[in-house]
């Protein structure tokens, strides 16, 4: 993982740091990320816009502009992030939309 200074686009600065400061338990979350990755029936591009949904829906900002960036190279429209993001509207409240400039803006980036 990249140091904190050196943050890679979409990954936030809490990651890296976490990366960097605690590698062997940012080792063991990776690989058991992979794994959940490899059990997971979704393909791609359903399953970045299901993180999404969940990020939005639990306000972690943080971690929006990352996936949003993989489920765009994964084909997803910007159309279809946003629904993700407002997915979570009727059970998890008007919340969600704080997400949705950090979500866009990450769409939008080069």
């Amino acid at each position: 993982m990249a140091a904190p200074n050196e943050v890679p686009a979409g990954v936030s600065r809490a990651f890296a740091v976490f990366g960097s400061e605690a590698p062997g338990h940012a080792a063991a979350w990776m690989q058991a990320t992979r794994s959940l990755d490899e059990a997971c029936a979704l393909d791609p591009k359903t399953k970045d816009l299901a993180y999404i949904a969940i990020l939005a829906a639990l306000r972690m900002t943080t971690g929006v502009p990352f996936h949003v960036r993989q489920a765009r190279d994964h084909g997803a429209s910007r159309d279809e992030i946003v629904s993700a993001v407002l997915l979570g509207l009727e059970p998890a409240g008007h919340g969600v939309t704080a997400c949705l400039p950090v979500a866009l803006d990450a769409y939008d980036a080069p």
